[in-house]
């Protein structure tokens, strides 16, 4: 702790004497500093002891009283007055307006010069940085010794809570609670989720501080929060909170930076195994889509202790043009795996780049966590897309991959966020002829028709129309269009001259038939 005008004026040797403001002599001193000027509050930063002969201090009780209020408004801790040279004693004005301000007012003796006043101050804070600086190498030393130990994480998270005497949370990449000591802090640290998820949406490292009590806590259990994201490449890979009854003072601070580096790098692995990892990963699940489930798992049991066992689903998330693919579909891989962690899931995860922009490729559990948090992400970003597979066997995940890929395709083309193949499957072909590609080839193919029908007589877009949606019954499709059979016939004549083409062919007439619906979508 720093010295405060209690312990200065502790010190028998300088035989100063308290004539105001006896009531806030617990205040930190900062420095000392001495100055004859009416106004020195131009040099001042506050938190200082002021030492003056009063030269200047004027002798009226209006000037008297100015000089006491622009050192308390500067944040001066406290006046000393050096007797013996402009002053045989100290001014009562003086006095009466350092007890109105709260400014404790010292009388300084003749034989006490002002410099042995620096010097107690000097040594006292030389102490205290002594002691900051041994009190942090301290806890670095234990807090790095838990770090290595087993379940180093938690080991650190108590070791801070016990340092700061108070208490410690780590929230995982996700927000979600993973420690936190003690024990009966848990319900405090579960009320920062608001807090948390604010900061994970910083670049990392970011922090908060929550100066007077955590949300929602009661009066009686006042806090001071402190938040700190970890991360050191702008991605926070998870989140320390310690609550404490006071302030958290320097030494303190130190010591929450060092447990902040030493979880950072406990939970950033070393960039190059962790693209190791997933490019480990990533040739697993290729493996798994190319058939060779057999070899994979036998692979994965010492990479990663096995494969997802049971029913699976492929997912397949992609952004629209308009999305920071990128950095969401990072976010998304990191939360998969966040999620698969915390509750010991398999999954397989593979980032690869398509034709169409970056895809992220995940193989997880049918309805798992895993399976969940991915749609919870898409949910949140805004352009992010998800195709998900039915649920299959391992065995399946090639024709799973092609599922999730289809439903990506459609959750893409109508700025949707999630689109399961059961949902493609039971829905319809026509919505998809909406397609700009769709839309200017039935455009090309239909534009003789329409030339004709705009110059001559005989509506010939319309009679196709009629006499395909009857199968080319004549009959039929005469009636609907309320004209004879040879009338219609040749009609149907005059659109094979026109566009080249025999309608015969099977492949024609589908091809006009999704023109012409292509026109109505």
């Amino acid at each position: 702790m720093p010295p405060t005008l209690a312990s200065v004026v502790r010190n028998s040797s300088l035989h100063l004497t308290v004539l105001a403001g006896a009531d806030h002599l617990e205040r930190p001193v900062r420095w000392v500093h001495t100055s004859e000027l009416d106004d020195p509050t131009p040099f001042l930063e506050g938190g200082e002891l002021l030492l003056t002969t009063g030269i200047k201090l004027g002798r009226t009780v209006a000037q008297l009283q100015a000089y006491v209020h622009r050192l308390a408004d500067a944040g001066v801790v406290g006046l000393g007055l050096g007797v013996g040279l402009s002053h045989t004693e100290v001014p009562q004005p003086l006095v009466d307006a350092a007890q109105q301000r709260g400014l404790p007012l010292l009388r300084v003796p003749e034989p006490t010069p002002f410099i042995a006043i620096s010097k107690v101050v000097s040594a006292a804070l030389a102490a205290e940085q002594y002691e900051a600086v041994t009190t942090s190498f301290e806890a670095q030393e234990e807090l790095t010794r838990a770090a290595l130990g087993k379940d180093g994480t938690t080991a650190v998270v108590r070791r801070l809570a016990a340092r700061l005497g108070g208490w410690a949370a780590l929230y995982d990449g996700s927000g979600a609670l993973s420690v936190v000591a003690p024990d009966w802090a848990a319900r405090r640290a579960g009320r920062l989720a608001a807090e948390v998820d604010r900061l994970r949406r910083r670049p990392a490292p970011s922090s908060a501080a929550l100066q007077g009590r955590s949300p929602g806590i009661d009066t009686a259990d006042e806090d001071y929060v402190v938040v700190q994201s970890l991360g050191a490449d702008r991605r926070a890979r998870g989140f320390l909170a310690v609550g404490t009854e006071d302030r958290i003072t320097p030494t303190e601070r130190y010591v929450l930076n060092a447990a902040v580096a030493l979880l950072t790098l406990t939970l950033e692995r070393s960039r190059e195994l962790r693209q190791a990892e997933e490019r480990m990963g990533a040739a697993l699940l290729r493996m798994v889509l190319a058939g060779e489930v057999a070899t994979a798992r036998q692979v994965a049991v010492g990479l990663f202790g096995g494969l997802p066992e049971g029913t699976t689903r492929v997912l397949v998330a992609g952004a629209g043009p308009n999305a920071d693919a990128a950095e969401a579909l990072v976010e998304l891989g990191d939360r998969a795996e966040q999620a698969g962690a915390r509750v010991g899931e398999k999954l397989l995860v593979a980032r690869e780049d398509g034709a169409h922009g970056p895809r992220l490729v995940v193989l997880a559990l049918d309805n798992g966590a895993v399976h969940r948090a991915c749609l919870g992400v898409v949910e949140e970003h805004e352009g992010l897309s998800l195709g998900v597979s039915a649920p299959a066997a391992l065995e399946e995940a090639g024709t799973a991959h092609a599922q999730a890929e289809r439903a990506l395709a459609v959750a893409l083309r109508g700025g949707r966020r999630a689109v399961d193949h059961e949902e493609v499957g039971a829905g319809s072909l026509l919505p998809l002829l909406g397609e700009d590609a769709v839309t200017a080839f039935a455009e090309g193919l239909l534009r003789p028709l329409r030339d004709h029908d705009r110059t001559a007589r005989g509506d010939l877009v319309a009679s196709l129309r009629a006499w395909l949606s009857r199968h080319g019954q004549w009959d039929a499709a005469a009636a609907d269009l309320g004209v004879h059979r040879h009338t219609l016939r040749y009609r149907m004549r005059r659109v094979e001259e026109l566009l080249g083409r025999s309608l015969d062919d099977t492949d024609v007439r589908m091809e006009l038939w999704l023109a012409l619906r292509s026109g109505e979508e």
